[in-house]
């Protein structure tokens, strides 16, 4: 396999791990932008961050950046 193509494999399965983590979130936030969540997610997994706390990230930036405050006690259902 090419580096090209190996790039493009390790970035599939940040997506589909990224869609996953995201599913929870979609379930209780209010109407938003899914590609903002994703991006918070994916640079906090590229630079290192457990799934848990790439989660934690995109869901602070969805507050903090977007506005997409989801209350806590769904949140806390996830």
């Amino acid at each position: 396999m090419t580096d090209r193509n190996e790039s493009v494999a390790r970035l599939a399965q940040l997506l589909k791990e990224t869609s996953i983590q995201h599913g929870s979130f979609e379930a209780v936030a209010p109407p938003h932008d899914w590609w903002d969540w994703y991006a918070a997610y994916m640079v906090g997994r590229q630079d290192g961050d457990s799934e848990k706390d790439a989660v934690a990230f995109g869901d602070q930036y969805m507050a903090d950046v977007k506005g997409v405050v989801v209350p806590p006690e769904a949140l806390s259902r996830r």
